[in-house]
């Protein structure tokens, strides 16, 4: 099979929604709307926390970092899909489609990481309430979003020198909606070995860690809370974990969804369908459910639509 590099073809074929021309207003209406009120959620949460004084605390910092990454996130691939959508032109450019496979990953590494952060300062809150302040200070905690900031950036990184470095066949449809890493490397024609072992080794670094991460540290605080004697006390402790367990159950639910349903299903349906709740769905409903479940934010927002009306 004649094999080339991509530069000289400039574009890929993005064929991973349904094809159905009187479905595509209703899917970029359903698009447009999800993206909107990620975008509105997300610096609704941020604004709150920024004008009100209550909300100055580290928990709401990591929050605050959360949905700036959240926002971002979204904004890698939707709006190319509704512009793709809008022309009805199925095509990225080779460059394009670096650029969002970089900025896909640092802000999806980003959540990982800002979630196993945030999990860390709920275990310190509840295991270690009288040693709060002094473990978690402020430049620890600015520390740890800047690390988690640059280990994704360097993931990132490596990821689009990798898919670079890809020689691709004559066939450059992609069955997503966005450029994958994992489908960019099954089009490729040369040895995908070594680019196998280095989103292997990412994988590890980025997901199974900070996922074993958030699992201890809620074991820890479970174990912690069943000691305490009061049912009141219990209930405080685990609605100061709520949201954010919410959260991290349906960004690493929906996040394994994607890769399983990829190999297990021969179909691109699957993992299209999985790929929508992780890069849409998710960052959309995280506002929500911090906003829902915490009195704090509700009382910031209230007071911001007051400002407004």
């Amino acid at each position: 099979m004649e094999s080339y590099n991509l530069t000289r073809t400039l574009e890929f074929l993005l064929l991973g929604l349904s094809e159905d021309d009187e479905l595509q207003p209703v899917l970029f209406v359903l698009f447009l709307l999800i993206y909107l009120l990620t975008v509105l959620g997300n610096v609704l949460i941020m604004l709150a926390i920024s004008s009100d004084s209550h909300l100055h605390s580290l928990m709401y910092f990591f929050l605050y970092n959360l949905s700036l990454s959240d926002m971002a996130f979204s904004s890698t691939t939707i709006p190319q899909l509704l512009i793709n959508m809008q022309t009805q032109n199925k095509s990225i450019t080779y460059a394009a489609c670096l650029t969002q496979v970089s900025f896909f990953i640092l802000f999806g590494d980003m959540d990982s990481l800002l979630l196993a952060v945030m999990s860390y300062d709920r275990w310190v809150a509840i295991c270690h309430p009288l040693h709060y302040q002094v473990i978690l200070n402020p430049r620890l905690c600015s520390c740890l979003v800047i690390v988690s900031f640059f280990i994704s950036l360097v993931s990132s990184q490596a990821h689009y020198l990798m898919v670079s470095q890809l020689t691709f066949c004559t066939n450059i449809e992609i069955h997503q909606f966005f450029c994958d890493v994992p489908e960019l490397v099954k089009l490729a024609c040369s040895d995908t070995t070594i680019n196998d072992i280095i989103m292997f080794i990412l994988s590890i670094i980025i997901g199974f860690l900070p996922a074993s991460g958030i699992f201890y540290s809620y074991y820890k605080i479970t174990s912690s809370i069943f000691r305490v004697p009061s049912l009141l006390g219990k209930y405080k402790a685990f609605s100061t974990c709520g949201s954010h367990l919410s959260v991290v159950c349906l960004f690493y639910g929906t996040g394994i969804g994607v890769y399983l349903s990829s190999i297990v299903s021969s179909s691109s349906r699957g993992s299209v369908g999985a790929s929508i709740m992780y890069t849409m769905v998710v960052p959309m409903m995280n506002p929500f459910i911090y906003s829902l479940r915490n009195k704090d934010i509700k009382k910031a927002l209230q007071k911001i639509v007051r400002k407004i009306m």
